[in-house]
């Protein structure tokens, strides 16, 4: 009827209780939800940091095509134009590329948008990480 001392003291050791178990389940997840949460969001300010300097990159490049040819390439002859000489379109004859390297990929894997009809402005943008027009665009257009 009674319970001693001893008997307690072991019904009271024997571990802990499923309630418990389940709270602490329940703590862990609301912690790793809010790290991958936090992860998520600094990958994407990475990678739309990323997208900026590459757009950077390309418009000195588009400068320095538009200095030596007078123009800047147009929507045909694209970004490869900075890469290797264009041979259709308004084709520069003082040429002196490679103005770039390669041309990137965006950060999501996507090609930079590039319209021109070659006079004194030009669009230039990533499609962001949706890979369609819309709010998540990353605008290096100049006019």
């Amino acid at each position: 009827m009674f319970q001693t001392g001893k008997s307690r003291r072991i019904r009271l050791e024997q571990g802990f209780t499923l309630i418990e178990l389940m709270v602490v389940i329940l703590i862990i997840g609301l912690l790793a939800t809010i790290v991958v949460q936090n992860l998520r969001s600094a990958t994407d300010r990475a990678k739309r940091v990323k997208a900026q300097a590459d757009i950077a990159q390309i418009k000195s490049g588009l400068d320095r095509y538009y200095l030596d040819a007078g123009s800047y390439p147009t929507t045909d002859q694209g970004l490869n134009a900075l890469v290797s000489q264009p041979s259709t379109g308004n084709v520069p004859s003082d040429w002196q590329g490679p103005y770039l390297e390669k041309i990137p990929p965006d950060p999501w894997g996507h090609s930079y948008v590039y319209q021109s009809d070659g006079t004194d402005g030009y669009t230039l943008k990533s499609l962001g990480p949706h890979g369609v027009e819309g709010d998540g665009n990353i605008d290096g257009s100049t006019s």
